[in-house]
């Protein structure tokens, strides 16, 4: 059966990335790269974990875990192969892409300083999981796509929301159990990782909640990361549904419903405060403010499910929550109070590689981990947080912008979902490592260069009026 599934995935992402490669390279559509991420990425992990329990072979398996970059470098190279006049090429840098710049700059500087513990190898490894979504953003900074266009690529975001849904349900309803309990998701973690099983399922605790119920991740690697990811298909089945006629707006409001309930079967916490968030910020921003009734709504009918009808595990566990009393948020502080420590003894930073959840990071030498701004303000000081920080306030800012005065909708709709899953992983990123989880970081920085590639357009043509001669 290993064999089977393995075969599938091989033809089906081998595919995928010559029919991506050979748009690239032969017919100039270098930006089509973001088509096989959006893709491919969500079933990475699961993909990784198939391919290696059927064949056994870390060689095998490096192809696969490398083609994501790969397909990110080609689009990179051919887009300078194929300008004419690169050295020409009109530099309009706005706040975004400075501070982009800035943070790369400052960790690329770090990987030569003989900082920290982690080996050369190690630090590089970790540069280059901060360079790659930096390159998508800037390669979504220079991306043209017409409605069609950008048809397809919300296209593959709505499938994946919907097929999480469905495998979620699958896992629920028929299997009783984790699709990452038959994939090799544990053997994987094992040899590949060093990651030892842990829990009750033989995965890790992250399957699990602390009253030993099932968090489902789908095809995600984890279900923080399925959590985190259906905030975007979420967000972009509202913006579609909105700017669509309403007798076409039942397939957005099925993509919008499949999000919801994956949010619920992965029983994440911090994506559950994080879609309110989200439904708060584009109420009061985009001056939807319906919205806000609809999220007090629902809030109030999770409470009253909560207080009526939920299982008393399930009480306990959003009681123990809200009080902090679980293993879980406790651990969280713990991991803060630890980072926080570090970065007022070291305000410069310990070194790359020393603090969160890549693979790089060895347990021995990790400090802090469940933060995505203090995992930076552990490696690259408080400069470096303070420079991740102002780097999201800015692509929000610019997007934002760009949704209101844009008249190209599909560079709309990419800016609002751009913009609201950035502010949706505010509360993730305070607990989670969000950055390494693919599908959304990478294809949300990609959406926020196309965003700030119309801002830029739309300055420019401002100060073309403002200046006649």
């Amino acid at each position: 059966m290993a064999l089977i599934f393995f075969i599938a995935i091989a033809l089906t992402v081998g595919i995928g990335f010559l029919w991506v490669m050979q748009e690239m390279v032969f017919k100039r559509r270098w930006s089509w790269f973001v088509f096989f991420l959006a893709a491919f990425l969500p079933f990475y992990i699961t993909s990784l974990s198939v391919v290696f329990l059927a064949t056994g072979s870390p060689e095998v398996l490096g192809i696969f875990q490398v083609l994501k970059e790969v397909v990110v470098l080609v689009a990179v190279l051919v887009f300078i192969f194929y300008q004419r006049k690169i050295f020409d090429y009109p530099l309009r840098l706005q706040s975004t892409d400075w501070l982009m710049l800035a943070l790369l700059a400052l960790a690329f500087l770090y990987l030569l300083l003989p900082l920290g513990e982690t080996s050369f190898i190690g630090k590089a490894l970790y540069f280059k999981a901060m360079l790659i979504p930096g390159l998508v953003y800037f390669l979504g900074r220079n991306t043209q796509f017409d409605e069609e266009e950008v048809g397809w690529f919300f296209r593959i975001v709505f499938l994946v929301a919907i097929g999480a849904f469905v495998v979620n349900c699958i896992e629920h309803f028929v299997l009783g159990a984790h699709l990452q309990q038959f994939s090799g998701y544990a053997l994987y973690n094992q040899v590949i990782n060093d990651i030892e099983p842990s829990g009750h399922f033989g995965l890790t605790w992250t399957f699990e909640t602390q009253a030993v119920t099932k968090r489902l991740a789908g095809f995600f690697s984890d279900p923080l990361e399925l959590a985190s990811s259906v905030l975007m298909g979420f967000a972009a089945g509202l913006i579609w549904f909105l700017t669509s006629k309403r007798e076409y707006g039942w397939p957005y409001l099925l993509v919008m419903g499949c999000s919801l309930g994956s949010l619920v079967f992965s029983s994440s916490r911090a994506a559950f405060g994080a879609f309110f968030i989200m439904l708060f910020f584009v109420a009061l921003v985009f001056r939807l403010y319906k919205l806000i009734g609809l999220g007090f709504a629902v809030l109030l009918a999770f409470v009253g499910y909560v207080l009526l009808f939920a299982s008393e595990d399930f009480y306990y566990f959003v009681l123990d929550t809200l009080t902090f009393e679980s293993d879980s948020s406790a651990g969280h502080v713990v991991e803060w109070l630890l980072a926080l420590d570090s970065m007022f003894a070291n305000p410069l930073g310990i070194g790359l590689a020393m603090s969160g959840n890549f693979g790089s990071v060895s347990d021995e030498l990790r400090v802090g981990g469940e933060n995505q701004f203090l995992i930076y303000g552990v490696q690259l000081g408080w400069l470096g947080m303070l420079l991740y920080i102002f780097l999201l306030a800015s692509g929000v800012k610019n997007s934002v912008s760009v949704f209101h005065d844009t008249e190209k909708l599909g560079v709309a709709r990419i800016a609002f979902t751009g913009a609201v899953v950035k502010v949706g992983l505010l509360l993730p990123l305070f607990t989670a490592n969000v950055e390494i989880y693919t599908y959304v970081s990478w294809i949300s920085w990609w959406m926020i260069g196309v965003a700030v590639n119309e801002y830029s357009l739309l300055k420019k043509t401002e100060n073309k009026l403002d200046d006649p001669s």
